[in-house]
């Protein structure tokens, strides 16, 4: 099973959401007739405020990734009421058009509802938690062949992806990884190579017993025009709960694209320039704790 597929799956309820939300909010009437409802005062009524502040309300909250379980059930909960509404409507529609509108918008609505229960089943089982997916591209004016081995000597890694203080190879395609939280918390995990092809592809994954469940891949492919090389880079992880989930939060940040987005930035600057070029007014801001530590003008250890 994908491992993104929960997330993939609570962003997709949420996007849903405000968008059923807003629709409803902005023309009841219109969502009225679509349904095979009669267009009324108070029919619009429930539209606008029993479904579409309903709607609106839960996509923001799981498009926020906080309490996503809480409001997973909410919208279980808000299925049951229209599925409800529905089927009343159903009984009592006039005419085999509304009939037959009345019956799409259950189907429908049924099928959201199976999606919604299996969201809430699956976050539910990992403690309200949802695995967190960040992905980047970035494209380095170095030769496919050069990339590939910088990022495959994987004790480089922490010399431009700032959570990492340590990556050391265990052999056997076998790695330990420490990362430095904050108030001094140490996360380590071990992880092996899952997949490999040289000059194409990397992927790996934590194993054992990690604190914080992980996986990544990496593709290298030749950028179009003889630019160098363009890499693609996906990363899961599954925060834990409690305070060490809070401080995994920290550390991973709060915008995990943008985190994998600066992290290529600075490995493209130290294959291209042979050190990260920072400044005040740089993405990590003058604390110099979450910065990348400057390195002497020099090929990157292949």
């Amino acid at each position: 099973m994908d491992k993104r597929l929960p997330r993939r799956l609570v962003d997709g309820l949420g996007v849903f959401s405000l968008g059923l939300g807003a629709a409803q909010l902005t023309a009841p009437g219109a969502i009225n007739r679509l349904i095979g409802a009669e267009d009324n005062p108070a029919n619009r009524a429930l539209q606008r405020w029993a479904g579409g502040a309903r709607e609106f309300a839960a996509g923001v909250g799981l498009e926020s990734r906080r309490m996503t379980a809480l409001w997973l059930w909410a919208r279980v909960a808000g299925d049951a009421f229209d599925l409800t509404v529905l089927s009343r409507l159903l009984g009592s529609a006039r005419g085999g058009d509304a009939r037959r509108r009345a019956a799409i918008a259950t189907a429908a609505v049924a099928g959201v509802t199976l999606a919604d229960l299996a969201a809430a089943t699956t976050v539910g089982r990992r403690g309200g938690r949802t695995p967190v997916h960040a992905a980047a591209r970035i494209t380095v004016n170095r030769p496919v062949s050069e990339v590939y081995a910088a990022w495959r000597k994987l004790e480089n890694l922490p010399r431009f992806m700032t959570h990492l203080a340590e990556v050391r190879q265990l052999g056997d395609g076998r790695s330990h990884w420490r990362a430095s939280g904050p108030a001094g918390l140490d996360v380590e995990w071990d992880a092996e190579i899952t997949r490999e092809r040289a000059d194409e592809h990397l992927a790996w994954e934590s194993v054992g017993k990690a604190t914080v469940r992980n996986s990544g891949r990496v593709d290298f492919r030749q950028a179009p025009g003889g630019r160098g090389t363009e890499i693609r880079v996906h990363l899961d992880y599954d925060p834990p709960g409690g305070a060490v989930g809070a401080a995994v939060a920290k550390l991973f940040g709060e915008e995990p694209d943008q985190q994998v987005r600066d992290d290529l930035r600075r490995f493209k600057q130290l294959l291209e320039v042979g050190e990260v070029v920072r400044s005040e007014g740089s993405p990590d801001g003058p604390d110099v704790r979450g910065l990348a530590t400057q390195h002497p003008a020099q090929p990157l250890p292949v």
